[in-house]
């Protein structure tokens, strides 16, 4: 077993950067057309269906009809491999198109595009994210994202944090999401079903007289989703909540601006 095969590994910076930004197309001494991008898109074919937890380097190698060391030829390792991945993956962003006038639609997008992003790539979230990506795609994206607040009269470190805020907020709302989607799957139960079953059987044990608050808020919400939860009503809300917000912090820069001006 290779050492790419046990784990993720910690990725070779320089090796990364050299491989993210590098040409990524097939190379034309192979007979079978490999290249880095041939292989990434493999490995997130692979990862989308079966999970992270299923790619290795050799079950790759199987997937596109090569030697294991083939594959060593275009990425060092598993963990380099990750890397080219998310940043592949993080490319996706873009094709929501140019962002709509008005700061608040435009961090709509963003949030929409990246909670769509997750939820086709349900895998991406089980990556630590505690350094960011530092691929073309990743730099395209945040370019993409800053835009959204750019002449909104923040400092630069707001313009990050503003962006941070609303791409944190669209990650966790989908890992909610895709954990909600992995329990129907393993329960064999849609949230609806198990909520048909529970929710009468907690009539009969829990006191409403006790609970007055929680039963009737409870109840109606259950009715209103037709479940415990709903991720699509969550993340809506959410967002909707979070731009009120911005847009205070937004009005109270501008009304600074105006009374000190620079």
């Amino acid at each position: 077993m290779s050492p790419d095969d046990r784990g993720r590994g910690v990725a070779d910076p320089a090796r990364s950067l050299a491989l993210l930004w590098g040409a990524r197309g097939p190379d034309a001494r192979s007979r079978s057309n490999l290249g880095v991008e041939k292989i990434v898109r493999e490995a997130i074919d692979m990862v989308d269906t079966d999970g992270l937890g299923e790619l290795s380097m050799r079950r790759l190698a199987q997937a596109l009809g090569v030697g294991v060391m083939s594959l060593y030829t275009y990425v060092p390792g598993k963990a380099e491999l990750i890397e080219l991945m998310i940043d592949t993956v993080y490319g996706e962003t873009l094709a929501a198109g140019e962002l709509p006038a008005g700061w608040r639609a435009a961090l709509e997008q963003v949030a929409r595009a990246n909670w769509a992003l997750y939820r086709r790539h349900p895998w991406v979230l089980r990556i630590p994210v505690g350094r960011p990506s530092l691929g073309p795609h990743a730099t395209a994206k945040y370019e993409y994202e800053l835009r959204a607040v750019e002449g909104l009269g923040l400092t630069e470190v707001e313009m990050d944090s503003v962006v941070r805020l609303v791409t944190d907020y669209a990650e966790g709302a989908a890992r909610r999401a895709v954990e909600a989607s992995v329990l129907e799957r393993e329960s064999g139960l849609t949230d609806e079903q198990w909520w048909r079953v529970c929710g009468p059987l907690l009539g009969a044990f829990v006191d409403g007289a006790r609970y007055p608050v929680a039963t009737r808020v409870g109840s109606a919400a259950g009715a209103a989703h037709g479940g415990s939860y709903s991720p699509e009503h969550a993340f809506e809300f959410g967002l909707e909540r979070m731009l009120d917000g911005i847009e205070v912090f937004v009005a109270s820069r501008t009304t600074q601006a105006q009374v000190f001006p620079g």
